[in-house]
C-alpha cells in the first residue's frame, strides 16, 4: 500500500499485490490496484485491470505536464460518478 496523493479533496492509494511469491515466476504479472477516496462526498472506489491501467496513463500524462494542485483534482474528480461505496472508518 502506497499513498500516491492527498489533497484536501481526493486520496489516491496503489496496493500492489504480486500475483506470485517472489522467486517463483519472475515474469508473473503484478495485480491490485488504486483507492480513490472523494473526501468531500464521503465516498471510495478501488478500481483494477483496464480502468486502473487507463487511470494511471491518465496521470502520468498530467504528471508530465506540471499540473496543479486543482487540475490532479480536476482528473481525478472524472472518477466521483463511479464512487458508490460510503467511506467507513475503523
Amino acid at each position: 500500500m502506497q499513498m500516491l496523493y492527498n489533497s484536501d479533496s481526493f486520496a489516491v492509494v496503489l496496493f500492489d499485490v504480486p500475483a506470485e511469491p517472489a522467486g517463483e515466476h519472475p515474469e508473473a504479472l503484478s495485480r491490485g490496484g488504486y483507492e480513490i477516496v472523494d473526501k468531500f462526498a464521503r465516498k471510495e472506489i478501488f478500481i483494477q485491470g483496464q480502468l486502473a491501467e487507463t487511470f494511471k496513463e491518465g496521470v502520468q500524462a498530467l504528471i508530465d505536464t506540471d499540473p496543479s494542485e486543482e487540475e490532479m483534482d480536476e482528473y481525478i474528480e472524472r472518477y466521483a460518478s463511479l464512487m458508490q461505496q460510503p467511506l467507513v472508518l475503523h
